[in-house]
């Protein structure tokens, strides 16, 4: 209800500004509203919290089930939490509010596929949530009711193509008007799309690898706003405007290329697992025309998909032989590793320590200090409520509080200091 001293034209504008506001509110410091985090490097912006845990792990808030069956991990903005899972006879988006009460569900496409379940963490942009589905179902909803808005299919509609068997993985991005992803195929591999309404802006007609399980990311070089891409034939940047491709690199992956890109003082860092390593590329510009030089190629860092995170001058991550790895990101030099005191599995940086989180097993959270000195543990403790399948969801560090996904079940701890 408008305040009653109001005219009818000023009770209009007020009650735009009311909508104005609760759209600028969705979105706050307090929110990671896409995969891997607010610049999808892995990076949570908290602070003041938690630097060594007691016995058994920080507090646990809250555990909400009926989530469904997959690996997505979860995107939070404003009041609403957003993850995927599959249900009997679709997958789907579930929104849940901050003490994991359900809110609502919005159906995807097909369930099942190769390791049954969803793999893309939502992403919310506004009173928009953006989702792709493991058989190429890309939709979009209204965060506030699921109500869908418009739905595309990668293969159907763009002739997607990917480079093996397990289906689509990649977690939209959301840049301006557009939502971008990766189909893959002869028609284009990188996909631009009106967020609104669905119809295409551009697809990338210069450059038709077969799509990988990488998410694209945004960098500015040398002036030059550009997406980039990790497929399991190259890593390339694209025009915003148009999607001409500007650069690309070789860089033969193997089975499958998952991990997110790292994009740092004009070089693009890359990673993946089956034996193939990592590279470091230059990217430089020179008469408009942009190159990319290749600085290192080795084995230090073999991810398969747990991803990396940048800290400072150093990349932290699981290498598949090696365990635990600290690497320099401009020599490459390897500088610790660390296998027997944490299993294989995923991580997320805040407030000067590393989430570990150990796909296998019990599932195993370990809090490590984020330093190239060695690996210093300060807590650890073995997930309760734990599936019969590995816990593949990325941790996730917001607001004081670490969510833990494991197929139907969300865990919701309290990492803040007191």
């Amino acid at each position: 209800m408008e305040p009653p001293f109001l005219t009818s034209k000023s009770a209009m504008l007020y009650s735009l500004l009311l909508i104005l506001l609760s759209s600028i509110c969705l979105l706050s410091a307090a929110d990671w509203p896409q995969w891997r985090g607010p610049h999808r490097d892995g990076i949570s912006p908290d602070t003041g919290l938690l630097a060594e845990w007691p016995s058994g792990g920080p507090p646990l808030a809250w555990k909400a089930t009926g989530i469904g069956e997959g690996f997505s991990s979860v995107s939070i903005a404003g009041s609403r939490i957003f993850t995927m899972g599959d249900g009997a006879d679709s997958s789907f988006i579930y929104a849940l509010d901050l003490k994991g009460k359900p809110l609502w569900s919005a159906k995807v496409g097909r369930p099942g596929g190769d390791h049954p379940g969803t793999r893309c963490t939502p992403t919310i942009d506004g009173d928009l949530v953006f989702a792709l589905g493991q058989f190429g179902d890309l939709v979009c909803v209204e965060a506030a009711t699921g109500q869908e808005r418009w739905r595309k299919n990668l293969n159907r509609d763009f002739g997607g193509r990917m480079m093996s068997g397990w289906g689509n993985s990649e977690s939209p991005l959301v840049d301006g008007d557009k939502v971008l992803c990766t189909p893959g195929g002869a028609r284009g591999a990188v996909l631009a799309l009106n967020k609104k309404t669905g119809d295409v802006i551009w697809q990338s007609k210069e450059f038709k690898d077969s799509a990988a399980y990488a998410s694209i990311i945004t960098a500015e070089i040398s002036g030059v706003r550009q997406y980039i891409q990790l497929t399991g034939a190259s890593v390339a940047g694209f025009a915003v405007d148009d999607g001409k491709l500007l650069w690309r690199a070789a860089r033969q992956g193997s089975t499958a290329v998952v991990a997110t890109p790292i994009f740092h003082d004009n070089c693009v860092y890359v990673t993946s697992g089956y034996g193939i390593g990592c590279n470091l590329f230059r990217i430089s510009r020179s008469n408009d025309q942009f190159s990319a030089e290749q600085i290192y190629q080795n084995k230090v860092m073999v991810n398969h998909h747990g991803g990396v995170v940048l800290v400072g001058e150093h990349i932290y991550g699981y290498s598949d032989g090696k365990g635990w790895v600290c690497q320099e990101f401009k020599s490459g030099k390897l500088v610790w590793e660390e296998r027997q005191k944490s299993s294989k599995g995923s991580l997320v940086y805040a407030d000067g320590h590393l989430y570990l989180r150990s796909e296998g097993g019990r599932g195993t959270v370990a809090l490590i200090e984020a330093t190239p000195q060695g690996y210093t543990e300060k807590g650890r403790f073995n997930q309760p409520d734990r599936s019969a399948q590995n816990s593949w969801a990325h941790p996730v560090v917001i607001d004081g509080k670490l969510y833990l996904r494991d197929q139907d079940v969300l865990l919701c701890y309290d990492v803040k200091k007191k």
